[in-house]
């Protein structure tokens, strides 16, 4: 105990009170620098390598090109990759999942969240040391208590961060499906009823909701893309129901299902449904509305009470301490 005492002592006469927390930030940064060479580099496998350069060989000049640059920024983390995504495999599907509920669909996605996680944890931790460096007072014995406070609570903002935006986004997207879905039904009906097929008014459905509901637009039109491409359409509908996430457009897709296995009408099954989905709204509606007494009755409580407490009991109170 007496040697770290020493070093402790010879660092603070070094570099100021600061000088041991500064030492310790300085090896941590030493350590992950000489560690990250280990950690990038991983041998390939025999069998791996000789797949790869058979399917480079059947690669053509073209291809090569095009794949570069539509790749050239997702190569730069693809060394990154094995600690940049979750090593577990359902961590990785349910990360992949809430990546594209929030409607980012890229196959890199989930990197490029953890990469923005790492670089923001980084900066957060390097603004709040250059702020404790900064407002720290030399005539004054840091607080270690605070010290940590100030340099870890940017780093754990700067990490969160990208998790927040992520989580704002997806119910911002999910809020914008449950809103505009019953609206798409009814036009769905409207083209079903004119004698067009349920592809057909799938595709005019988002067609014509791009401009007030782009979510629901681009789900529908990746639908339509999928059955265009040959893709059996009760698994484009499932794959629907699982991207989106929400209860109604798994009953929507449960009942587009039931209607194609027992042969019944889709006009009768959409006009059912849609009707359902509207008396939904309705209700959702009507249950914001019942809460806004409770919610302007705090308010009341806050702003006008005080006041009038004020205006009532004021004027006495100045009267008697004026008589004492």
């Amino acid at each position: 105990m007496q040697i770290l005492t020493d070093i402790q002592s010879w660092l603070v006469g070094l570099m100021g009170p600061m000088g041991p927390l500064i030492a310790l930030g300085g090896v941590g940064l030493f350590l992950v620098i000489c560690t990250l060479p280990f950690m990038l580099q991983k041998k390939a496998e025999p069998f791996a390598r000789l797949k790869t350069n058979n399917e480079t060989a059947r690669r053509t000049e073209t291809a090569v090109t095009l794949r570069r640059a539509e790749d050239k920024g997702a190569d730069k983390l693809e060394k990154f990759a094995h600690f940049l995504e979750p090593q577990n495999k359902d961590q990785l599907s349910a990360s992949k999942l809430k990546m594209l509920r929030a409607g980012y669909r890229s196959k890199h996605a989930v990197r490029v969240f953890h990469a923005f996680q790492f670089l923001g944890g980084v900066v957060g931790l390097g603004g709040g040391v250059l702020y404790t460096m900064l407002t720290r007072d030399p005539n004054v014995e840091p607080d270690v208590q605070n010290m940590l406070i100030t340099t870890l609570l940017p780093a754990a903002a700067g990490y969160y961060l990208p998790t927040y935006w992520l989580t704002k986004r997806l119910q911002e997207r999910q809020e914008q499906i449950t809103q505009g879905f019953p609206d798409a039904l009814d036009m769905m009906l409207v083209c079903v009823e004119a004698g067009q097929s349920l592809d057909q008014s799938i595709i005019r459905v988002s067609r014509e909701a791009r401009v007030a509901y782009p979510a629901l637009a681009e789900e529908f039109e990746i639908v339509a893309h999928e059955v265009k491409a040959g893709k059996e359409r009760v698994q484009v509908l499932r794959d629907m129901a699982e991207r989106v996430g929400l209860p109604d457009i798994t009953s929507f897709v449960t009942t587009m299902i039931q209607s194609a296995t027992f042969g019944t009408s889709i006009a009768d099954a959409l006009r059912v449904y849609s009707s359902e989905m509207r008396d939904k709204r309705v209700m959702r509606a009507e249950e914001k509305a019942n809460t806004l007494p409770t919610k302007i009755t705090l308010g009341t409580m806050l702003f006008t009470v005080p006041p009038l407490l004020i205006m009532l009991i004021g004027p006495s109170l100045y009267n008697v301490s004026k008589m004492n």
